[in-house]
């Protein structure tokens, strides 16, 4: 068999340490952001000349988070379809793939020449988790990367409308401004899993520095809880 090796060139900075929470997709909730920070060896500023001509760029990883030695199958069952029925793995994006390799389009905010880390790259709209293996990274080019009448398959169809996020006045005066906005976003896209509906169990996960607890009914979702990590 045919192998080849790559290098992990830089990781993502985020605000979710962990994979429940993050959108399914880049670009769903805009205003999540993150940093790429080079690697030791590729902290080259001129790398990343004219870099900053570009609205949008390609960030090439690593599922870094998936099951290492797992035998792949031919066959996933994706959470768009209720986690019941199996399709193809290269019809999906699903992680567990023959290489746990992802790809996101990201708007590029801005390029500093940090003191200590180089050229580091500031996107939104991410939606990986923090530390984040990056092997490469691309120019987003609208006229050959954007098909506007391309069809999405399964894919394509929202799972209904967005959901109503309630977060009592308390528990916003506990967020900065910044991330409560942020927070609105992530939590209207119902980072349940597709196939639970259970109106009673409480779920959780780390966002920013917080630990969010809600629940939700039909199409509300409640925060009960947010409390600073420690």
């Amino acid at each position: 068999m045919e192998t080849y090796q790559f290098k992990v060139i830089a990781k993502i900075h985020t605000d979710f340490p962990d994979k429940f929470g993050l959108p399914r997709q880049s670009g769903i909730v805009k205003g999540l952001s993150g940093r790429i920070v080079f690697e030791p060896e590729y902290r080259d500023f001129s790398a990343v000349r004219e870099l900053t001509q570009y609205s949008h760029i390609w960030a090439i990883w690593i599922f870094s988070r998936t099951e290492k030695g797992k035998k792949w199958s031919p066959t996933v069952r994706p959470p768009r379809l209720g986690g019941n029925e199996r399709v193809g793995v290269f019809a999906t994006r699903s992680p567990n793939r023959p290489n746990p390799v992802g790809i996101s389009a990201l708007k590029l905010e801005k390029v500093e020449n940090d003191k200590k880390y180089g050229p580091v790259i500031y996107v939104s709209g991410i939606d990986m988790c923090d530390k984040t293996p990056v092997i490469d990274i691309k120019p987003y080019i609208s006229f050959t990367d954007s098909y506007p009448d391309a069809v999405n398959g399964f894919a394509g169809e929202r799972y209904g409308k967005a959901l109503d996020v309630i977060i009592p006045e308390t528990v916003k005066a506990a967020l900065p401004a910044g991330v409560l906005e942020q927070l609105y976003g992530v939590l209207s896209e119902d980072p349940r899993p597709r196939y639970h509906d259970d109106p009673d169990r409480i779920y959780g996960f780390s966002f920013c520095g917080f630990e969010i607890k809600f629940q939700v009914h039909g199409n509300i979702l409640s925060v009960l809880s947010v409390i600073k990590s420690s």
